[in-house]
């Protein structure tokens, strides 16, 4: 197993690499390259002040990703570009909105240098809607909004505390639970229960968790992979166990700033409140441990009618709108 990341503040000379600058007035082109593990140091001190509460510019939302969407990147001048394919098509290549102090208008220049260069048009994708505006006063032309993926935001203390009339529901199949297993265990996500984690999810069938067989399959190995390297990253997770000791679901998820996301929850849906009761009790939990967190970011339903549903009974306080752009 990895030791612990330390997320540390890199120097230039560490940050920047890829040779792609200004050079006696003459731009380099980018130079994509895979993202690997052992780049998430890297990234992710960039990813901080990425200033946006979609989980689109996350470690999770990256590294969970890379396979699905093709992503790669590079850093020029503490900026980080990312290429992929657009959410709702993958048949086309995208970009991510540049990360870091360089001016926007000389980022969007060097992709469209690199664009021309291999016989594409610039295409920006799920670009949040607060920065859709800073985005098209560089870029003209007309955004194409993502209407399936949406990141559901929700009040973090409302889904610790499950309060009011509009959650009720939850609270009952909370209680529900807990009636059952009076003797249940919540447990932070370690090195004593990671591997029965890892037997749980295997155990776990596809069939309830996306319409998308494709995507399921995906996102199942992805998870396995996360909790295989857990230490690498900058995750939190728990563990939720019946009366019995057995696992009945587990959640992981990461802090930026006043947002908690949660990119993995699991549950055993046989067992009626397991996945209301992991989700209080990881709230509840990173409240404490993180009490600047107001917000919880529980992340798109990725056009799946069924999560869209599981998403809005929880009513969340807004749901993050991102576009599409594709340069004129």
């Amino acid at each position: 197993m990895n030791s612990p990341l330390e997320t540390t503040t890199l120097s230039p000379a560490a940050r920047n690499d890829s040779s792609a600058s200004d050079v006696d007035g003459r731009r380099t082109p980018l130079k994509f390259k895979p993202i690997r593990l052992c780049d998430l140091p890297l990234i992710n001190s960039i990813l901080q002040d990425s200033l946006s509460r979609t989980c689109d510019y996350t470690t999770g939302g990256i590294f969970m990703w890379i396979g699905y969407f093709g992503y790669e990147y590079c850093v020029v001048d503490d900026t980080l570009f990312i290429k992929g394919l657009a959410q709702n098509d993958r048949s086309v290549t995208a970009f991510s909105l540049p990360i870091g102090p360089m001016p926007l208008e000389k980022s969007v220049e060097m992709i469209r240098d690199y664009c021309s260069a291999e016989g594409i048009r610039p295409v920006f994708s799920a670009i949040p809607e607060d920065k859709i505006d800073y985005l098209t006063a560089v870029v003209p032309g007309i955004p194409e909004e993502l209407g399936d993926w949406g990141d559901y935001l929700y009040s973090a203390d409302a889904l610790a505390n499950l309060t009011g009339k509009a959650l009720s529901k939850k609270r009952n199949h909370v209680n529900r639970f807990m009636a059952d297993n009076p003797a249940y265990s919540f447990e932070p996500l370690d090195r004593n229960n990671i591997s029965d984690a890892r037997l749980f999810l295997d155990r776990l069938d596809n069939e309830n968790e996306k319409s998308d067989p494709g995507m399921a399959d995906y996102e199942k190995r992805q998870c396995d992979a996360v909790l295989r390297d857990f230490y690498s990253y900058p995750f939190e997770g728990a563990v939720l166990r019946d009366d019995n000791g057995r696992i009945v679901a587990f959640t992981v998820g990461e802090v930026i700033g006043d947002t908690l996301y949660v990119h993995i929850e699991k549950m055993d849906h046989t067992v009626a409140g397991s996945g209301e009761t992991i989700n209080k009790l990881f709230a509840s939990h990173m409240l404490l441990r993180h009490p600047a967190i107001r917000f919880i970011n529980r992340e798109d339903a990725s056009g799946d009618p069924g999560l869209q549903k599981a998403k809005e009974s929880y009513h969340p306080i807004a749901v993050l709108r991102k576009f599409n752009l594709t340069a004129d």
